[in-house]
């Protein structure tokens, strides 16, 4: 399925070989850029069923055959909501990137327009938490509420008042994610408690917040951002006063307040943050540290901005510039400190690595904070423990480089929710499908030392599969393509040919070499396919010499139904190496896995993708037919070379 926008919702009815079901339960659509509906609003879809697995907080996915049929309208206020979102966006729609993208994610949440490389730069230098709206912004609201209506003499109920339904309809405008409703619910708490007239304790607070909002979904203690953002609460309210005290005696007080604030919420958040990304964000602190002045200033000029837009759009044009200088501040700060040598230090992953870090942490706080013996202990643990840290990284990045396969002949690069995988014979080197973004494949191209390439090969046309066309572009000898389907498809073809380029379409039957290495493409046919997932360009690679060498099958992006036609070709025999169809989606064809009776499987798929991917019927799929599984969201960059013996594979991995 080419969809990328997921909507989640409830179904009301259902009708099934014309029988209609009551089916109220939770489900989670794929539907096509563009068409998602509004919150709150009823469609109407004809579309395929996937259940879920047990646990999990939806019934279905749901992917959609056709149009998708609008239906009753959301109600007034989730419908105001839509449009002053939707008015922000087309407000800042002018903005130069990567600042205007940016914004309304650090105003309302929104991230859909923050590109792929500034999304992973964020997460490098430990910055994502400012494009999830949470405490700081629920502050922002409702203290500015507050101030306003003193400021008018309003009375004390009347101040809370105003400040809960300015609350709410924050809520509503920026929708109502996990860490939204932490904050918000802390919020309301704490309105309450102002309203009586008794004191409004953080960690009370806290813990009731988190209390009711598990009793109301549970499905929340199985949420990362739902835990994340009460863990750095709990960060903030426990550890910040004291971090601010000790670091007082050997810094300035003010540069000792505010370096405490990112400490604290790391310390906090870290351990749970390894069982995503098993590494240290070794300047998150740095980072958060000159980036924290301006995030209120894009938050409150944005919500500004967003307001103001619907009533008086060239004021919401205007403030929303203003709000895209701190924006860009904050993006050119994840970017430099993303890119400096070690921004990611690699940690153990798993319970182990946690409850390590834990432990390391739980020492140097009682070195910092403890007194006596055991602070003179802690010491001397946390000093052992940078030193050994240190060594284990710098020797670990030198083994890491002896220990790869210098003989690798097959590399899938981690580019996220994508696919780039490259061929390599002697010095020549082809490489399938590009990514989304150009500077994760340009990094992997970088890291295997790969400069000029022999072949290009497209499978398809998503953006998932060509979008990182710029680290390539000047650099391909050959580019091998699908059918194009829309005129930005042959465009792409066309920059190619100018960069220097010969540009072919192909189809089942063309052959030709790479150094020692035949190819075969197996796939689309020659006449009837229609551009997209079933007309991607799937290959066999063969070995033309009797030295160690590995047959492969690249699949591209097929369903089911096209790899079951391609099955029935004399070319689909057993292969060493597949790489497995569209990110290893549930749409797969178990007679042709067990035909191809592949040694090693390869995933190109991103860490918590929204599509469920790679699948559970999947891997039991591969298992099944004796495939051992490779990810690159779990393994990272993954290296495949010939063992020692025939048939035998070798495998590295980054992780």
């Amino acid at each position: 399925h080419d969809l990328e926008v997921v909507v989640g919702g409830r179904s009301v009815e259902g009708r099934f070989a014309g029988v209609i079901a009551g089916t109220s339960v939770p489900v989670l659509v794929f539907a096509e850029p563009g068409v998602a509906p509004p919150i709150g609003s009823t469609v109407t879809m004809r579309g395929d069923l996937e259940p879920t697995a047990a646990g999990e907080d939806v019934a279905f996915l749901v992917f959609p055959r056709g149009e998708i049929e609008p239906g009753q309208e959301p109600p007034p206020l989730l419908a105001w909501a839509d449009g002053i979102r939707s008015s922000f966006l087309d407000a800042s729609a002018g903005l130069p990137d990567p600042g205007g993208g940016l914004l309304p994610g650090l105003a309302i949440g929104d991230t859909t327009r923050v590109p792929e490389s500034l999304d992973a730069a964020m997460k490098a230098s430990s910055l994502s938490h400012l494009t999830a709206v949470s405490g700081a912004n629920c502050a922002v609201v409702v203290g500015a509420v507050l101030a306003i209506a003193a400021l008018l003499g309003a009375p004390l109920p009347v101040r809370v008042g105003i400040a809960a339904i300015a609350l709410l309809g924050f809520v509503v405008l920026v929708t109502p994610e996990p860490s939204v409703l932490r904050a918000a619910v802390m919020a309301g708490l704490a309105l309450g408690a102002v309203a009586l007239g008794r004191p409004a304790l953080g960690v009370p607070v806290l813990c009731a917040a988190v209390l009711l909002l598990l009793i109301a979904d549970p499905w929340l203690s199985r949420s990362y951002g739902f835990a994340l953002s009460a863990l750095a609460t709990a960060g903030l309210l426990t550890l910040a006063g004291p971090l601010a005290v000790a670091l007082g005696r050997v810094l300035p007080t003010w540069l000792a307040a505010v370096l405490s604030i990112p400490l604290a919420a790391q310390l906090a958040c870290q351990p749970l943050i390894l069982l995503l990304d098993p590494s240290l964000a070794i300047y998150g602190v740095p980072a958060n540290l000159i980036a924290a002045p301006a995030a209120p200033l894009a938050t409150v000029l944005g919500l500004i901005a967003c307001l103001a837009g619907p009533l008086v759009p060239p004021l919401g044009v205007a403030i929303a510039w203003l709000g895209w200088l701190p924006a860009s501040w904050i993006a050119a700060v994840a970017t430099l400190f993303a890119g400096l040598p070690g921004a990611r230090s690699v940690w153990p992953g798993g319970p182990g690595g946690v409850a390590l870090l834990v432990a390391v942490e739980a020492a140097a706080l009682l070195a910092v904070l403890g007194a006596g013996r055991p602070r003179r202990l802690a010491r001397a643990v946390s000093i052992v423990a940078l030193v050994a840290y240190l060594a284990a990284a710098v020797g670990g990045a030198a083994l890491t480089r002896v220990g790869r396969p210098a003989d690798w002949q097959y590399a899938m690069c981690d580019v996220g929710q994508g696919d780039a995988t490259l061929v390599r014979s002697g010095d020549a080197v082809a490489l399938i499908d590009l990514g989304a973004e150009p500077g994760p494949l340009r990094a992997c191209l970088d890291d295997l030392g790969v400069g000029r390439l022999d072949l290009v090969v497209l499978t398809h046309f998503d953006l998932d599969h060509v979008g990182g066309a710029e680290a390539v572009l000047g650099r391909a000898d050959v580019v091998l393509a699908g059918p194009p389907g829309e005129a930005a498809d042959e465009l792409l073809l066309a920059i190619f040919a100018a960069e220097g380029a010969r540009v072919e379409t192909v189809d089942r039957g063309d052959r030709g070499t790479l150094g020692s290495l035949t190819w075969k493409v197996l796939w689309p046919p020659p006449r009837g396919s229609t551009p997209g997932n079933d007309a991607s360009v799937a290959m066999r690679w063969m070995c033309g010499t009797p030295a160690p060498c590995l047959s492969a099958v690249t699949l591209g992006d097929l369903g089911v139904e096209a790899q079951a036609r391609m099955a029935g070709t004399a070319d689909a025999g057993r292969v060493d190496v597949v790489k497995v169809s569209h990110h290893g989606s549930a749409d797969q064809s178990a007679p042709l896995y067990e035909r191809l009776d592949a040694t090693v499987g390869l995933i190109g798929v991103g860490a918590d993708n929204d599509y469920g991917h790679p699948a559970p019927a999947l891997l039991d799929l591969l298992a099944a037919s004796g495939t051992t599984t490779l990810r690159t969201d779990v393994d990272g960059l993954i290296l495949v070379a010939p063992g020692d013996r025939p048939g035998e594979v070798d495998v590295w991995t980054a992780r």
